[in-house]
């Protein structure tokens, strides 16, 4: 494994090619990338087509996995955005997107036009909504697709290609990982079947519109990551995204009189 920290952005070959201005694109790396695309698509078959306990599990430990091999593969904390350095200056990036998605999506519930797009069936309940948010929602969500995507799959990337390309790779895989999510996604929300429709024209447009939307929440969360040269501030977007939602979905059932 010690070939990818030889092949790796430290390396005499990438300093050379810094001067030159190309990018290396050392074969190993490559590699690499393909193996963890693979595990990706494995856990995204596994989590979403089975009907299994492994189902509930597979994504928190797809991304536990992930970094271990990463760092057996020579990336290190700081590829991953995890250094304690690191952290501690991600810190203001990740209040200011919590406090700024947290009030974009109070105005939108708040707006009687908006808030039947938040009318999810999912978080109907407020108890649910809130359990959602503070346990099931970063355990099983968020920090696995920071880690696997920003962390892992973004920091593997950048021993690859140039920091734009390695954004744009990653969010189009980011995007492409929504597809067996959103399946069902216009038959449990209100507001989206109402303009979609339920049936399975509906159902196509839900997913076209959740990867084109996913993917470009990968471009925001990737360029954070790349910003703030922290884990943190992707993580705290990407929980405030999902968390608010949820609870955003409950105060509109509550508004509306659900």
């Amino acid at each position: 494994m010690a070939e990818f920290v030889e092949s790796g952005r430290g390396s005499d070959e990438h300093a050379a090619a810094d001067i030159g201005g190309a990018p290396i694109r050392p074969r190993r790396p490559l590699v690499f990338v393909a193996a963890v695309v693979v595990v990706l698509i494995a856990t995204n078959l596994i989590a979403h087509f089975t009907g299994s306990v492994a189902a509930d599990f597979a994504v928190p430990v797809m991304s536990v996995l992930l970094v271990f091999g990463a760092l057996m593969a020579g990336l290190t904390w700081a590829d991953l955005g995890l250094t304690p350095a690191q952290l501690k200056a991600g810190i203001p990036y990740a209040v200011a997107a919590v406090v700024i998605i947290a009030a974009i999506v109070a105005i939108a519930v708040a707006i009687p036009a908006t808030r039947e797009f938040f009318l999810s069936s999912r978080y109907d309940s407020t108890s649910e909504a809130a359990f959602a948010a503070l346990v099931i929602i970063p355990l099983q969500t968020v920090l696995p697709e920071e880690l696997a995507f920003r962390g892992v799959l973004q920091g593997a990337l950048m021993r690859c290609y140039a920091p734009r390309v390695a954004l744009l790779i990653g969010a189009g895989l980011f995007g492409l990982w929504h597809i067996s999510s959103s399946l069902g996604l216009t038959e449990g929300n209100a507001g989206l079947s109402d303009s979609l429709g339920s049936g399975t024209a509906g159902q196509i447009a839900g997913i076209l519109g959740a990867v084109a939307a996913t993917t470009f929440a990968g471009l925001v969360l990737g360029w954070l990551r790349l910003r703030s040269d922290s884990l943190l501030a992707p993580i705290a977007l990407h929980w405030a995204l999902n968390a608010t939602g949820a609870i955003g979905a409950a105060v509109a059932w509550q508004l509306s009189g659900g």
